[in-house]
């Protein structure tokens, strides 16, 4: 009878796994794919475009981008020595050793293990009265006598293997393998934004020498002129006014100068924090009057993006890792799968401890699976889909925030172009005019003011002509970076 009930017990626990093992293949633990996203054929219609992938600026390297020697000189030492850098290095560090983990768990955990217990069996308990009546056996002498309380040796090795039958284990391992891509599209992002930063404020540094090299002509010219009002007033052509003017507009200057001289040093501590260095000169190249841009700008199209830029590439792959713990924690209503086999020397007396008749050795393995805590897997779960949705936003929202970014420095290169042609006619306009305006004033046909006021024009319209310049060079910039160009 006891043979029929374990065999019955025996079918029923088959069966029952059975039944689990068929409801649990309707459940959909596969990770989800990330849908594709809708992107335009072109860039606002802009005449920088071409089809073709490997004519975009972004796969030219920084060193053929930039011709100037010194920049790419700083370039090289931020990217050896920049410390959100190095962080990065080590954050892709960390996620590598989460992966070293998730890929352990698929692995059995061995231990090596030493114990010693002891128990005190009651008279009145099954091992109690077993122990005494085995104890009365003709064949149970010596050190095969069970003594109480009873003590228990173990030396040897004692296994934990959790069979993963739903692909749980191995899903984690994918998570964590995506989180490893992610983190090195981070450190290629900031290598990119760094190569755009050490450039923006390099042509920055260059538009600020331009700029105090403009306004010390200026102060020349307007000393100058200073000087001959001060003649004139002598010989009573004109008053103290004009003297006071001319002055006035002079000490204006030279307040300029002090404003750019402290921007000039704020852009060169910048570039030495993004160096990694303390504050020191920067050596800088030609003039941003007789830099150059690029005849051509091409961009590509914006479905390159995705496989190009680096946050862009990042951003999917956190969107595969959380679309993957989605499917790892529906996995957790599942039945797991466990073995804990042992082996090792096992007796109840030390001295007896290394004989080899004490080698012991088990096996355990068993399904188990939730039911008193659905709620927190259920819970879990929301967590992980309310993740998942997030990431996908995140996803679009970058994609949308690099074509916005590609069509805006496009969009500034043509403009800023036309810019810098009206704004260098205007140059050349405003110095004849000044110069007819000095000359009228020395014959008596022009006013003090006219001449000031054609001064201050020509100074006001050099100092926008160079920045003007300095906003192509940093939409150039832009486009590189928008367009992840600067780090393959």
């Amino acid at each position: 009878m006891f043979m029929n009930l374990k065999s019955q017990f025996i079918a029923l626990f088959v069966g029952s796994s059975v039944l689990l093992g068929v409801s649990a293949c309707r459940v959909a633990h596969t990770p989800a794919a990330i849908p594709s996203l809708a992107l335009p054929d072109s860039y606002a219609g802009s005449l920088s475009e071409a089809s073709s992938d490997s004519a975009s600026i972004a796969n030219d390297p920084y060193r053929r981008l930039f011709t100037d020697a010194n920049l790419v000189l700083l370039i090289d030492t931020a990217l050896a020595n920049n410390p959100d850098l190095r962080i990065a290095l080590q954050r892709i560090e960390g996620t590598r050793a989460q992966y070293g983990i998730s890929n352990a768990a698929l692995l059995p955990r061995v231990d090596a293990v030493a114990s010693v217990g002891v128990d005190r069996f009651g008279r009145y308990t099954l091992n109690g009265v077993g122990n005494y009546d085995t104890n009365f056996s003709e064949y149970v002498t010596g050190s095969s006598r069970i003594p109480n309380p009873t003590p228990d040796y173990f030396i040897g090795l004692r296994s934990s293997w959790e069979i993963d039958i739903w692909g749980k284990l191995r899903n984690r391992r994918r998570a964590a393998y995506n989180r490893v891509l992610a983190s090195e599209e981070g450190r290629n992002y900031i290598v990119t934004a760094l190569v755009s930063d050490v450039a923006r404020l390099y042509f920055t540094l260059l538009s600020l020498d331009a700029e105090l090299e403009i306004i010390e002509d200026n102060i020349e010219l307007q000393e100058q002129a200073l000087k001959l009002v001060e003649v004139q007033k002598a010989a009573g052509r004109v008053t103290e006014l004009a003297v006071q003017q001319f002055r006035a507009q002079l000490l204006n200057t030279k307040g300029l100068e002090g404003g750019v001289r402290q921007q000039i040093q704020e852009a060169e501590n910048q570039i030495n924090v993004l160096l990694g260095r303390y504050p020191q000169p920067i050596v800088r190249g030609i003039s941003i009057r007789e830099q150059q841009l690029p005849s051509t700008v091409v961009a590509g199209i914006p479905s390159q993006l995705i496989s190009r830029r680096p946050d862009i590439r990042q951003a999917e792959r956190e969107l595969e890792a959380s679309n993957i713990d989605v499917a790892v924690a529906r996995a957790e209503f599942l039945p797991s799968l466990n073995l804990t086999p042992y082996l090792g020397l096992n007796a109840f007396r030390l001295g007896v401890l290394a004989n080899p008749q004490s080698v012991a050795a088990g096996l355990v393995g068993g399904l188990s699976a939730p039911i008193f805590n659905r709620r927190l897997l259920k819970g879990n779960l929301r967590v992980e889909e309310a993740e998942s949705k997030e990431a996908f936003i995140t996803y679009q929202r970058t994609v949308l925030t690099g074509v916005s970014e590609v069509v805006n420095s496009l969009k500034g290169l043509e403009n800023y172009r036309n810019v810098a042609d009206f704004k260098t006619e205007e140059v050349a306009v405003l110095r004849q005019a000044a110069r007819t305006s000095d000359n009228l004033f020395a014959t008596g046909y022009a006013t003090y003011l006219e001449v000031i006021t054609s001064q201050r024009s020509v100074l006001e319209s050099e100092l926008s002509l160079i920045n003007t310049k300095r906003a192509q060079f940093l939409s150039l910039v832009d486009l590189y970076r928008a367009l992840g160009g600067g780090w393959r």
